[in-house]
């Protein structure tokens, strides 16, 4: 297991402690045997993460420190580091000890490594995209158990605000967000509560790593209600944009992509299946190719994932009369346009915030019974101890990352 290091102890005997073969490790993929020292391996197979937890609680009793973990903490724009934590403690009721086995990276990572996320806080430890096991659930938990897989809703809400009580728990008065508002899962362990858990018996750890970022363009959509064969435009084929379209796609929508990136519109042509798709040049040719696919009208519905101001202060002009645009990515910057084209249209804007419980739900089914292909996501895979170093590589637009995704374990 990468994520575990020896700390020093507090005497020579601790350490003979600590090397004492308490618990005898199988394989990295496979549970522990909990044994006794010189004896077979015996008892009931636990999960490893639970057994590590056993085994730090064990010596603390007996005065030493064997285990500290690593994480990767984003100490400011654009310097990773890789830092020692104590392991967590007992969940407690209604909470789960999970292990990190998988994380996503998505926009609002680079955002926050760039210093361009507004609600990003530093230091942080990134990974809000999880796929986990769970090891340990608290009192009165009943959703989930030891062993299960499961996605995480990382959205941490008060349940008793405003937003809460109407059931937009997606947008908590005081919401903490798991990697931008408060620690992530770039760590091997952590406490959560059980009901932000969705497992899945189908789904492998990399599938429900990317469920977080399907919810967002799944809620996105369902802001919007694209109806069949209603044109639809989505600006910014990033991995936010191609949740959008994915959701899309699904109400039977004639489907349209605008981007800067070739590459990505080549991906969107031969992996989504898009038939349309629009090289941004900024010259004015995109309003002109939008008018010739759309027959003059325009799209009814316009989806803006890209995050830049400018992208989406532009993005009035690609609106239908009556029609509709969300803003689904998010500036610190300030977005403008002329009041008399959004009134004469009689446009609706939306912003989109995460997703909510019902989404993670839908996306899983979805994915289980094959409606959604996972398959061309994944494009970049690192290990842990090669997160830092990659990082930065991934944010250049020649990498053709779609999705990167960290094994953690």
């Amino acid at each position: 297991m990468v994520c575990f290091v020896w700390a020093a102890a507090a005497s020579r005997k601790s350490v003979a402690i600590a090397k004492q073969p308490e618990f005898l490790l199988r394989s990295a993929e496979t549970p522990l045997r909990k044994t006794e020292e010189g004896g077979s391996a015996r008892g009931r197979l636990l999960p490893r993460a639970l057994v590590l937890r056993q085994t730090l609680a064990t010596a603390s009793r007996k005065g030493c420190r064997i285990f500290c973990m690593k994480a990767i903490q984003l100490e400011k724009p654009e310097r990773f580091r890789q830092i020692e934590i104590d392991p967590p403690s007992q969940p407690g009721v209604g909470e789960a000890l999970v292990s990190v086995q998988r994380v996503g990276i998505c926009g609002t990572d680079y955002s926050g490594y760039l210093g361009k996320m507004p609600f990003y806080s530093y230091p942080r430890i990134p990974g809000h995209e999880l796929g986990i096991e769970v090891a340990e659930v608290g009192e009165g938990v009943t959703n989930v158990k030891a062993g299960d897989r499961c996605s995480v809703e990382p959205y941490m809400n008060c349940q008793t605000c405003f937003a809460c009580r109407r059931g937009s728990s997606n947008c908590c008065e005081t919401l903490q967000v798991l990697g931008v508002h408060t620690d992530g899962g770039m760590r091997p362990q952590f406490i959560v509560p059980a009901r932000k858990l969705h497992k899945s018996a189908k789904l492998a750890l990399e599938q429900l790593a990317l469920v977080e970022t399907l919810a967002i363009g799944c809620h996105a959509v369902n802001r919007c209600q694209p109806q069949p064969k209603e044109n639809v435009l989505v600006i910014g084929a990033g991995p936010i944009g191609l949740s959008t379209l994915e959701f899309a796609k699904l109400t039977g929508a004639r489907m349209i992509v605008l981007d800067l990136n070739e590459q990505r519109l080549d991906f969107c042509k031969t992996k989504m299946g898009v038939d349309h798709t629009i090289v941004a040049k900024g010259d004015g040719s995109e309003l002109e190719e939008l008018k010739k696919i759309t027959d003059g009208s325009l799209a009814s519905i316009v989806i803006d994932a890209t995050g830049s101001n400018k992208s989406m202060s532009n993005a009035v002009n690609y609106v239908s009369h009556t029609g509709k645009l969300v803003f689904v990515g998010i500036t610190t910057a300030e977005i403008t346009f002329s009041h008399p084209i959004m009134h004469r249209r009689e446009m609706t804007f939306l912003a989109s915030r995460n997703a909510v419980p019902a989404d993670f739900a839908r996306i899983i089914k979805l994915i289980e019974d094959g409606k959604i292909d996972t398959r061309p996501w994944i494009t970049h895979k690192a290990k842990f101890d090669e997160v830092i170093g990659e990082f930065p590589r991934w944010l250049k637009p020649e990498s053709g990352v779609i999705k990167a995704i960290v094994e953690v374990q």
